[in-house]
């Protein structure tokens, strides 16, 4: 095992650098706001609602799984382009006076009938990737709603009737339509007409989106979410709700996608075990298969700890190019090994052992990019697979949550694609995660593992981390959106905040370098050049993460909310 240096007076336990103390790094955004401060209990959620909501349910003696749920209830009806009850999550749990980590998996759920056809003409090509997603065919079993009651009932303080008061409140009286969901309403107004229970909700009458600041009120998920509140997840697994949402799926072109109720009804949500691995003096736990987020960042991590990051600057070239080679490695085993690991093998203990990652890690040349690593030889035996070829992943939200037990949620909850597969039922978003398959079930003769199966998950890159100390004690929750991109956004974050000792606002604000496996991907030019002349292909794009962050100090919380996107951290 790499050694953990069991005697060290940590830097950021010692005294968190403050916001202000790195406002002019020219690798951080132009302007970053302090961290939020509190003594006891704090949530960092996407959207300020939904941080009240949650703190709302801490400040009446609720545990972190109860702020949890009364958040997700919001999410669904203000933030519903990005997370919500017709979706999935998934969420690490730890619980201090157990000294317990539970990882658990609502993940959506390929129906029975599906299979690895799906997404394949009559020819055999694959569809164009948005024919796929703006379809009944693209969506899955909904998960989220089954984790959280799991979770509830082992962790839960308050009745889970309370935890969508909030949420039934709004949904009534309406909220204010944010910047954000107004130009995304605008930019998706073409396939939201595609539906028409969502465009009589998105659009006006006249067919023009609502614009930011319009009152928009929702009584169908105002009806749902108290059926929810009485009934809990069978609420949208049986009855008239799971009858609507067969209804939409085979109504839009689900055909092949084969959803019946019994897929509904048949829905559990699985309680895993984290995947956990040292950095440095830290141990840093994520999701495991069939999200590929746990086992990536710790390869990363793996990978880049044969190196002296602390010494390096956020904002330099060396940096730049270390995050950047040790992300293409873990993305080249991710294209090729990493499925649900209930249906299709993974070797997910090969992966991140350390004689492994140390072999990993020689493929690193500081001064030369490597473009297109090929997966490596973990520990394994099981027959030959082939990489997935590139398609986009998008969407999500993520919570991150401590309450005053010291119990702390990092939960990453998604309906995949900007409002999903665009179609509405009972006022929600259905999903679209069944695209995050591999439209191709097999290349050269040889299977994909994240191929289409009946019941199978689809692969995931979110990516809740929670990070401990040497002495077991919680240090920090972490967690974004992002499709794919959320590896890199989490593991920089992770690296500014135990190698460069950033706060959690200075460490989600910083300026986003990443790969998907291939280019270098930048979210400044200043950097461009330099890479540039290491060999790398650069390109210079938005990257809009929604990273949300909480460190746990002497002194109290920190929390973190990407100046990106509408999120907040509050606390008590």
């Amino acid at each position: 095992m790499r050694r953990r240096l069991l005697s060290c007076v940590f830097l950021l336990l010692a005294g968190p650098v403050l916001a202000q103390d790195v406002v002019s790094t020219p690798g951080a955004l132009a302007t970053i706001r302090a961290p939020a401060r509190a003594e006891r209990q704090m949530v960092a959620a996407a959207h300020p609602l939904a941080a009240e909501a949650g703190l709302a349910m801490l400040r009446r003696g609720g545990s972190a799984i109860d702020a949890a749920i009364a958040a997700q209830a919001v999410l669904t009806l203000v933030e519903p382009q990005s997370s919500g009850i017709g979706g999935g999550a998934v969420m690490l749990h730890w619980n201090r006076a157990a000294g317990r980590l539970d990882a658990w998996d609502g993940r959506e759920t390929a129906p029975a009938a599906a299979t690895p056809a799906l997404f394949l003409r009559p020819d055999g090509s694959p569809l164009p990737f948005y024919e796929a997603v703006v379809s009944g065919r693209s969506v899955g079993v909904p998960g989220v709603l089954s984790m959280l009651e799991a979770a509830h009932k082992a962790e839960g303080k308050l009745p889970w009737a309370d935890l969508f008061a909030e949420a039934i409140r709004l949904a009534e009286d309406g909220f204010s339509v944010s910047s954000r969901l107004a130009g995304l309403i605008a930019s998706e107004t073409g396939r939201l007409r595609q539906d028409a229970t969502a465009a009589a909700y998105f659009l006006a009458a006249d067919g023009k989106p609502w614009p930011a600041g319009h009152r928009l009120r929702n009584p169908a998920l105002a009806a749902t979410l108290r059926r929810v509140a009485e009934q809990g997840a069978k609420a949208l697994q049986q009855g008239p709700l799971a009858a609507a949402i067969v209804a939409a799926v085979a109504r839009h072109g689900g055909a092949g996608n084969g959803m019946t109720e019994a897929d509904l009804a048949g829905y559990q949500a699985r309680r895993r075990a984290a995947v956990c691995a040292p950095y440095r003096q830290w141990r840093v736990c994520g999701f495991p298969p069939p999200s590929s987020g746990g086992v990536a960042i710790a390869q990363i991590l793996g990978v880049l700890e044969h190196f002296s990051l602390s010494r390096l600057a956020p904002d330099s070239p060396d940096a730049a190019h270390l995050l950047v080679e040790a992300g293409r490695l873990a993305f080249a085993d991710r294209n090729l090994y990493l499925a649900d690991a209930d249906v299709t093998p993974v070797p997910v203990a090969g992966l991140i052992e350390d004689s492994y990652l140390n072999l990993r890690a020689q493929l690193v040349d500081r001064d030369r990019a490597n473009p297109a690593p090929r997966a490596g030889n973990p520990r394994w035996r099981q027959a030959r697979l082939a990489p997935q070829p590139d398609q986009p992943e998008h969407g999500t939200s993520h919570l991150s949550i401590i309450d005053a037990a010291g119990n702390a949620i990092s939960m990453t909850t998604t309906v995949e694609d900007a409002f999903g597969a665009r179609l509405m039922v009972g006022g929600f978003m259905l999903n679209n995660q069944l695209t995050d398959f591999s439209f191709r079930p097999e290349v050269d003769g040889r299977p994909v593992a994240n191929r289409v199966e009946g019941g199978k998950r689809p692969r995931s890159s979110m990516a809740p981390s929670l990070i401990f100390d040497t002495e077991g004690k919680l240090a920090a929750a972490v967690g974004s959106p992002g499709g794919a991109r959320i590896i890199g956004f989490v593991a920089q974050t992770l690296v500014g905040l135990l190698d460069w000792g950033l706060d959690p606002q200075a460490a989600v604000s910083l300026s986003r370098v990443g790969t998907l496996g291939g280019a270098a991907e930048l979210e400044a030019e200043t950097l461009a050049g330099e890479l540039q002349a290491r060999g790398h292909k650069v390109e210079v794009k938005p990257m809009p993460s929604g990273l949300q962050a909480i460190r746990v100090t002497p002194q109290g919380l920190l929390g973190g909310a990407d100046p990106r996107r509408e999120g907040v951290a509050v606390g008590d």
